[in-house]
């Protein structure tokens, strides 16, 4: 097994023109230093993509993604990391070389692999039961005629079939030299009496769960046994390959559909989406009979800010319908309902009705969630006014959770006209309604991440920040938990500047015995700040992140690409400055005018020479963050190096504001110290619990160490607050 070498990654990297790899999807146009077109990730009519060639990044300032020339061939081609870098060497002609993996390597490749290729074993197998075996042609053949599966979609869909038989599948794949243990870590059998493996699917047809880049991860089964003790349906276990709460059926085939038509159908079962797709209605995903979960919305989130949820009229289809809108709203997206007429399902209407009469029905009846918990909700109460205020209540209760304001507000406003209430009652309800919400999820995902309170710290200084990122999460040490949700806002603040300008110059540095040395770059400055006290970063991503930019700015390339770069910038710059000089001196009536001109135009040479260094040396980091090949690290970096926000005409049009690029000496111990201090305000407060506690035991003699803790922790904020002055402290927006 081999990799591609670290040199060929390099050059590949060097070699990547965003302006030429964009180029290829899309048409642009140049507008100033940059270059604008269509965006590939979202229906617009008027450009808002954006490629900067200096900066070597792509962006829509409409729907946010973009990135590195890696990023943006994974999320618009739905690339691996090295299906995007041999994309890339192909088109430069680059010599793809390899290296062999260690041991370690190996052997964490091999049982990811192995279990990729097991399952894709079993698929072919599936599927050569399906069309080359009696028991096939026979019982599961007929049954899909009879739902009116066409071979079109039984080949689309890759469907198969397992025989009723105990070990058909593990007695042939064992003879073709797979392991018992896959075939288990798969889920594609199971131990049972006497130890014996038997396959899990006997006597199903088989639906195949494919990963977005089309990979086999996990099976579906429907039983073709009459005996109601037979469970109808059977699906692989989570394992290492497949986690069903970040999965959806059919996305592999329907993900191109639904970026062309912004828009993702979302059903409950595979045969839904096999009719839909063979009515001709391809934007359409299952979550195979699960609980909508975050996961899944997130992942059609990556195709498209709008879903169509499509669920059975009975009142379990209702129900899941009116518990999945919330989610879906609270991830910022459109959802809008549609309900089948009663007795009707996606794929029984799908069946029974043309693919016009499909999408016309789908256009008429899909409603949006205002109208859908308005209609279902209100239903009957109109002589019950503690009924109908508890289904207002819900209605509002729902508005709550959308993240942007302006859209709570539009829908407040629909929801006044709609129910004839004052429009300030529900708006305050909303914000009622919303704080609890947030306070809620807030302590959610702190459960979720095993901290369900502040445990206390033993250390009694700013040391005792000292927390290890792994058992932060893990909880290995229960003395050692750590909120790091509190903590995410001030550690991300920190990882942005690290990421966008990590190896710009900051100050100049001094040792122990303050004698100066070289200039401090911001990555050297906010790591020396953190070892000096012992603080590692508490979440995990960051952790990552943080590391990763540290073993950037520790390489050995950094010097000869920014040579590289300086040789490439002054030929550009050389030549153009050569003919403003020939244009000079053959317009030039006064020597001493020229002369002078001359001057200033070698020293503009000059400093744009510096500038363009300078700035390449400045998001050095963060180019080669966006292109690594851990999914976490290329989102986190590329999130953060693409600005978000710019200052609006009104401010700039008057004054010249400093850059943030400029105020980055200020700035960045700012962002340290508002770290520091977050860290010493809960060592407080852990220590405030921790005496609340001993108080309410019969034990009281800790008491006096624990006020002494509590007073060298509060002399530590106090030293912060003499060097925060007057700076106003605010937490940084989440990301």
């Amino acid at each position: 097994m081999a990799r591609i070498d670290r040199q060929t990654v390099e050059r590949i990297l060097e070699a990547a023109d965003i302006v030429d790899i964009v180029s290829d999807f899309v048409s642009l146009k140049r507008r100033g230093a940059n270059y604008i077109g269509l965006c590939p990730f979202h229906n617009e009519r008027t450009p808002s993509f954006s490629v900067s060639r200096t900066k070597g990044i792509c962006k829509c300032f409409s729907c946010g993604k973009g990135g590195s020339p890696i990023n943006f061939l994974m999320e618009l081609e739905q690339f691996s990391y090295n299906e995007a870098l041999r994309y890339i060497a192909r088109k430069y002609n680059i010599e793809i070389k390899e290296h062999e993996l260690t041991e370690e390597e190996r052997q964490a490749e091999n049982d990811r692999e192995s279990m990729f290729a097991i399952n894709e074993f079993a698929l072919k197998h599936f599927m050569h039961n399906l069309k080359d075996t009696d028991a096939g042609n026979d019982i599961a053949l007929p049954y899909l005629r009879q739902r009116g599966i066409s071979q079109a979609m039984i080949d689309k869909f890759k469907l198969g079939y397992s025989i009723d038989k105990r070990d058909d599948l593990s007695r042939t794949a064992i003879s073709k030299g797979f392991s018992e243990r896959f075939l288990t870590d798969t889920g594609l059998c199971y131990r049972g009496d006497h130890d014996t493996l038997i396959d899990r699917f006997r006597s199903r047809i088989i639906y195949p769960v494919l990963s977005v880049s089309g990979k086999v991860i996990a099976f579906g089964g429907r039983t073709m046994r009459t005996s109601k003790e037979v469970a109808k349906y059977v699906n692989s276990p989570e394992s290492v390959i497949y986690s069903k709460s970040r999965e959806l059926y059919g996305l592999f085939q329907a993900k191109h559909a639904i970026a062309k038509a912004d828009r993702c159908i979302l059903v409950e079962g595979y045969m839904d989406v096999i009719s839909m797709h063979q009515s001709g209605v391809e934007n359409v995903v299952a979550s195979s009979g699960t609980s909508l979960t975050e996961g899944q919305i997130r992942l059609i989130h990556r195709f498209t800010d709008n879903i169509t949820v499509i669920y059975d009229s009975d009142p379990a289809g209702i129900k899941a319908s009116l518990r999945g809108i919330d989610l879906i709203l609270a991830e910022g997206m459109n959802v809008k309902v549609v309900l089948f007429p009663e007795g009707e399902d996606p794929d029984s209407y799908a069946r029974t009705h043309s693919s016009s009469e499909l999408q016309k029905y789908l256009e008429e009846n899909e409603v949006d969630f205002i109208q859908f918990k308005t209609d279902i909700l209100l239903k009957g109460t109109d002589s019950d006014p503690i009924l109908k205020s508890k289904a207002i209540q819900s209605i509002v209760r729902t508005i709550s959770v959308i993240p942007d304001q302006i859209t709570r507000n539009v829908y407040v406003t629909e929801c006044s006209r709609r129910l004839s209430i004052s429009e300030q009652i529900l708006a305050l309800q909303v914000k009622k309604y919303r704080a609890d919400f947030l306070e809620k999820e807030t302590a959610r995902k702190q459960r979720k991440e095993g901290y369900e309170q502040i445990e206390e710290i033993a250390d009694t200084a700013l040391s005792s920040s000292e927390i290890n990122a792994e058992t932060a999460h893990n909880g290995a040490d229960d003395s050692a938990l750590y909120p790091a949700d509190y903590l995410r806002p001030f550690e991300l603040e920190l990882m942005r500047y690290i990421v966008k300008y990590g190896l710009a110059n900051l100050c100049t540095g001094a040792d122990a015995e303050g004698i100066y040395d070289d200039q401090l770059t911001i990555i050297s400055y906010i790591s020396r700040e953190l070892a000096d006290d012992e603080i590692s970063i508490s979440n995990k991503d960051l952790s990552m992140l943080y590391s990763a930019a540290l073993a950037v700015s520790q390489g050995d390339n950094i010097a000869p690409r920014i040579e590289a770069e300086r040789n490439r910038l002054k030929e550009i710059i050389d030549e153009k400055l050569n003919a403003d000089l020939a244009l000079l001196r053959n317009q030039a009536t006064d020597i001493e005018a020229a002369e002078r001109s001359e001057k200033l135009l070698h020293e503009d040479a000059e400093m744009q020479l510096n500038n363009g260094i300078d700035e390449f040396r400045a998001s050095f980091i963060g180019h080669a963050l966006m292109s690594d090949s851990d999914d976490t690290i290329r989102s986190l970096s590329t999130d953060l190096i693409t600005t978000r926000y710019q200052l609006s005409k009104i401010h700039t049009k008057y004054a010249q504001l400093p850059t943030e690029r400029e105020r980055l000496a200020d700035l960045v111990p700012l962002a340290v110290y508002n770290l520091k201090n977050a860290i010493v305000e809960l060592n407080i407060h852990q220590l405030k619990e921790k005496l609340n506690g001993v108080w309410k035991s019969d034990d009281h003699t800790p008491v006096d160490q624990i006020i002494s803790d509590m007073q060298k922790l509060s002399q530590i904020k106090c030293e912060l607050g003499r060097y925060l002055g007057e700076r106003i402290l605010t937490r940084p927006q989440s990301r």
